[in-house]
């Protein structure tokens, strides 16, 4: 089992019920193909560098989790055949960086190590 992140920018119309659903959508995917959400992070509406598909801002989802290298292509899919998602990435997390982000997550400074004298 691998560890991934996948970041999914929903199209702005969305009310508040119909973004927690379809976060829920895809978290429930994962857990159902055999993957593992470690973490569900919502970002909300943010504003996008660049239209897409003439909307300016976005409403932003990360989730990480733990799968199977062959999950990722099902979700592909998935992604693909939802109409309220603008954009999503997929990025595949190594052992420094799912670290960092359990670190950064359980409030210990990510950042440096400082050590006093």
């Amino acid at each position: 089992m691998m560890n991934y992140e996948l970041m999914v920018i929903f199209t702005p119309v969305l009310s508040e019920d119909d973004f927690k659903a379809a976060q829920k959508k895809f978290a429930d995917f994962i857990k159902e193909n055999g993957g593992e959400v470690t973490h569900e992070n919502p970002w909300g509406l943010r504003s996008l560098a660049y239209p897409i598909r003439k909307k300016t801002t976005g409403m932003y989802v990360v989730l990480e989790y733990s799968a199977p290298s062959d999950l990722n292509e099902k979700l592909k899919i998935q992604l693909n055949r939802d109409e309220n998602v603008l954009r999503h990435m997929v990025t595949a997390l190594d052992k420094y960086a799912y670290a960092y982000n359990n670190r950064k997550r359980n409030g210990v400074n990510a950042e440096s190590k400082t050590t006093e004298a």
